[in-house]
């Protein structure tokens, strides 16, 4: 398997100023957690995430050509194996391998056949080198099958389902499955409100298939919406302030903010090759606010930052204060 050449796409950073006008819903306040919320729980092809897990990695690997984040992808087999063997000592949990370019902002589509055989050739390779469990990203059903005959054994679907009516089926049947808001038009509403309606919409599609709810995690699309009720990188920097609103859906999140464009956007790094620190910075509020796994491309980067924000949210819970006397600031 050898990718062609890589042209990266360099974005222009934008200024950040407040969206103009255009007669949007005010956002509605952040509302405040419950005294005593669920404990949520996952398992993913073995893999046990949530409240009383650490918080878990993904390994991102991209075998696109035409990926927004061209210096991600291994120029061939071999190069692809030693970064699945890397990440994996590193300390990934799960590896993500996606073989199409989904971000909304390129023209990445390829036929299902070619996505088909990217997919179904990485995840033999990665098989062949590591234990831990593969997610096979993609919203086609037959790319999907062909990455489980392969060695996959999650699902990682960013339409949530909704893109490939065959997808819901085949995700019942496997080992878990991550569901991803996706962007259906343009939107006037509360950001939180609109993804955790596209979310639950997602999560009917996966009950009425027959998926097991221990086995589903959510990711709110960080980067995928592009006409929502303000800027982009505006939304995305809201999802990560307010995710803890997202608990409530009662499944895990998953988050993946590793070198997008709302961090170029932020920062003026205009291409993905610079955000490796506001990357791990994104990670580690994501992981503060309740994210239960990080999708990263810089697995060693993120595995630190995110142990950190993880012991700050163990002692800033409200269980911690009791346990120390309720002691108030």
């Amino acid at each position: 398997m050898k990718p062609q050449a890589l042209k990266p796409q360099a974005l222009k950073p934008q200024a950040l100023k407040p969206s103009s006008p255009r007669s949007l819903k005010p956002l509605s306040p952040q509302a405040p957690e419950p005294s005593n919320p669920k404990r949520l729980y996952a398992n993913l092809a073995g893999v046990e995430v949530g409240d009383c897990f650490p918080v878990r990695i993904v390994g991102a690997i991209n075998v696109s050509p035409e990926s927004f984040y061209g210096g991600s992808v291994p120029p061939d087999r071999a190069a692809l194996q030693r970064l699945a063997v890397r990440m994996t000592e590193e300390g990934a949990d799960i590896l993500d391998i996606g073989a199409m370019s989904t971000a909304p902002y390129l023209k990445g589509a390829i036929s299902e056949q070619e996505e088909e055989e990217r997919m179904a050739q990485a995840v033999r390779a990665v098989r062949e080198v590591v234990t831990v469990p593969i997610s096979a990203d993609t919203q086609r059903s037959r790319v999907a099958a062909a990455a489980l005959d392969a060695g996959a054994s999650i699902i990682n679907d960013v339409s949530g389902l909704a893109h490939d009516p065959a997808m819901a089926a085949l995700a019942s049947r496997t080992a878990g499955v991550v569901l991803m808001a996706c962007e259906q038009g343009p939107s006037t509403t509360d950001p939180l409100v609109m993804i955790a309606r596209l979310l639950r919409a997602s999560l009917k599609r996966a009950d009425a298939a027959g998926v097991s709810p221990e086995h589903v995690v959510l990711d709110p699309g960080i980067g995928f919406f592009r006409h929502a009720a303000v800027a982009w990188h505006e939304l995305d920097c809201i999802v990560l302030a307010r995710l803890s609103r997202l608990r409530r859906l009662g499944h895990p999140i998953l988050v993946g903010v590793s070198r997008k464009s709302f961090i170029g956007a932020i920062t003026g790094r205009s291409t993905p090759a610079e955000r490796l620190h506001g990357s791990v910075a994104a990670a580690a509020i994501a992981v503060y606010n309740g994210a239960a796994l990080i999708r990263t491309h810089d697995v060693a980067a993120t595995v630190d930052a995110v142990r950190m924000a993880a012991a700050m949210r163990a002692k800033a819970s409200p269980q911690a204060l009791r346990g120390l006397g309720g002691l108030k600031a």
